[in-house]
C-alpha cells in the first residue's frame, strides 16, 4: 500500500509539472499604463501615452502629458519607453488542432470527405496546447482556429489563448467556411513514371461543377422544406445570408478570378481570398469586388519561375497600394511553429514598401476586420477589448520585441511557456557551473 501511495504522488506530481497554466484571474481593479508609445493600430501613435483599462476594456487612450486624470487608486504600470500594441490576431491557423504531427491521435484538422462544411474545428481546439501557449510572448494572443482537407474543409471559429476550454475560448463561433478551390495546374506523378512538371490539370472543369452543385443542391434546400435535416447543407446556408464569410483558398490568376465569378454567381455575400499567390495580378479585381486577401507567409519563395525573386515579400505593399484590404497568414509547413513569428513577416513588408504602422495593421486592425470582429479586437480604442501587451521595443523585429505584459481581455496573463522554463533550467545549470 505504501508503494502504491508513492507512485499515485510521483504521478501528481509529474502532471502538475507538465500542466497547462491557470488562465489569468478577471480584471477586478482598474489598470494604467503610463508613459508608453501607443501604438493604436489603424495608423495613429501616441507618445508619453496613458492607457487605463477599466473591466476588461479599454477605457481610454490619451496624451499622457495633457489628461489630468486621477490615477491613485490604479494599479499602475510605469511603461516609459517602451510600447503597447494590440494583441496581435492570427488567421487560418490550425493552433490547437494539431501538437505533435507524428503522433496520430494529437491531430485533429481534418475530416473525411470532400465537403464537410458542417465540421466545426472549435470542438477540437485544445486550449491546453503548450504551441498555443507559446504564442503570447511574442504578442499572438487572438487567432482564427481553420480546418484543413477536402473541397470543402469545414468552419472555422476565432478564439482568444487563455482560456480553461474552447467554450471559454471562443470569440466568435462559426465565422466562416473553408474551401479549396480547384487547382488550374497539377504536377505530373512522378513514381508513376510521369513528368513531374506542371502540367493543366484536365479535371478542373469537373471539379468546379462538383462545388457548383453542391452550392445548387444548398440553395435548393434552403428554399424548401427543411424538415429533414441536411447538416452540410444547413451549415452552407450562412453564406447565402451573410452570416458566415466564404474563405477560398486559392492561389493562381485564372483560380483566383475563377473563384470570385463563382461567389458573385452564387450570390456569396462575403468572400475572402486565402493564399493568393498570385493575387497582385488580379489587384483591381479584388479592389472592383471588395474581397480581401489574407496573404500566404510573406518567408516564401516565389511561386512561378517568372516572378520577382522579392515577391513574397511585397505582396502586401503591391496589393495594399491597390486598395485591397490585406492581412497576413502563415499557413503551410511548420505552421503552427510559425504562427508566433506573425510580427517579423509583417516586420518583413516594412523593408519592402510598408511603414511600420501600415505593417502593424496586416496583424491587427485588417485581420480584425476580415474576420468580422473589429468592433472588438484590432485597435487601442476605447471600449474595445483590452487585449493588448508591453514590448521593451519595437514589436515587429525581432531583436526588441521583448513583451513585459500582456493583457487579454484585461486579464494580466502570464508570459512563461515550457520553452522559456527549459532556458531558465539551463541556464541556471551552467551559471552554477561558472
Amino acid at each position: 500500500m505504501k508503494n502504491i501511495k508513492i507512485i499515485i504522488l510521483m504521478v501528481l506530481c509529474s502532471s502538475l509539472s507538465f500542466a497547462q497554466q491557470t488562465p489569468a484571474a478577471k480584471q477586478t481593479k482598474d489598470i494604467a499604463i503610463t508613459g508608453a508609445t501607443a501604438h493604436i493600430g489603424n495608423g495613429t501613435v501616441i507618445e508619453h501615452s496613458l492607457i487605463i483599462l477599466k473591466e476588461g476594456k479599454i477605457f481610454m487612450v490619451v496624451d499622457g502629458r495633457t489628461a489630468k486624470i486621477d490615477i491613485s487608486n490604479m494599479t499602475q504600470i510605469d511603461a516609459s519607453g517602451k510600447h503597447v500594441y494590440p494583441g496581435f490576431i492570427v488567421p487560418n491557423s490550425t493552433l490547437g488542432l494539431i501538437e505533435i504531427d507524428a503522433v496520430k491521435a494529437t491531430d485533429d484538422d481534418d475530416e473525411i470527405g470532400d465537403f464537410n462544411p458542417h465540421i466545426r474545428s472549435v470542438i477540437a481546439y485544445n486550449a491546453e496546447s503548450k504551441i498555443v501557449e507559446s504564442m503570447r510572448p511574442n504578442g499572438v494572443l487572438v487567432g482564427q482556429i481553420a480546418p484543413r482537407g477536402g473541397r470543402i474543409s469545414g468552419t472555422s471559429s476565432i478564439v482568444q489563448f487563455d482560456a480553461w476550454n474552447w467554450e471559454d475560448a471562443t470569440v466568435k463561433a462559426d465565422d466562416g467556411i473553408h474551401m479549396n478551390w480547384p487547382s488550374s495546374f497539377s504536377r505530373g506523378r512522378w513514381w508513376l513514371g510521369e513528368d513531374p512538371g506542371l502540367k493543366a490539370n484536365d479535371k478542373y472543369s469537373e471539379q468546379v461543377n462538383e462545388v457548383t452543385s453542391f452550392f445548387n443542391e444548398t440553395k435548393a434546400y434552403a428554399s424548401g422544406d427543411q424538415s429533414k435535416v441536411n447538416l452540410p447543407y444547413k451549415a452552407t446556408i450562412g453564406l447565402f445570408d451573410g452570416s458566415k464569410k466564404l474563405y477560398i483558398h486559392v492561389d493562381d490568376e485564372k483560380g483566383i478570378t475563377d473563384a470570385i465569378n463563382f461567389a458573385n454567381e452564387n450570390k456569396v455575400k462575403s468572400m475572402v481570398v486565402v493564399g493568393g499567390a498570385e493575387a497582385y495580378k488580379v489587384a483591381d479585381l479584388l479592389k472592383q469586388n471588395n474581397i480581401p486577401v489574407l496573404l500566404q507567409r510573406v518567408h516564401s519563395r516565389p511561386s512561378a519561375d517568372d516572378d520577382d525573386y522579392d515577391m513574397p515579400y511585397k505582396m502586401a505593399t503591391l496589393l495594399t497600394e491597390k486598395g485591397v484590404l490585406v492581412a497576413l497568414e502563415v499557413s503551410g509547413q511548420m505552421e503552427r511553429m510559425n504562427a508566433r513569428n506573425l510580427p517579423f513577416y509583417a516586420g518583413t513588408t516594412v523593408a519592402h514598401g510598408l511603414s511600420k504602422e501600415q505593417a502593424l495593421q496586416l496583424i491587427t486592425l485588417n485581420p480584425a476586420k476580415i474576420l468580422g470582429i473589429d468592433t472588438i479586437y484590432g485597435t487601442l480604442e476605447s471600449g474595445k477589448s483590452a487585449t493588448l501587451f508591453i514590448s521593451e521595443g519595437d514589436a515587429l523585429d525581432m531583436r526588441t520585441n521583448q513583451l513585459t505584459h500582456a493583457f487579454i481581455d484585461g486579464r494580466l496573463v502570464s508570459l512563461e511557456t515550457h520553452q522559456t522554463e527549459l532556458w531558465q533550467r539551463y541556464s541556471n545549470k551552467y551559471k552554477s557551473q561558472d
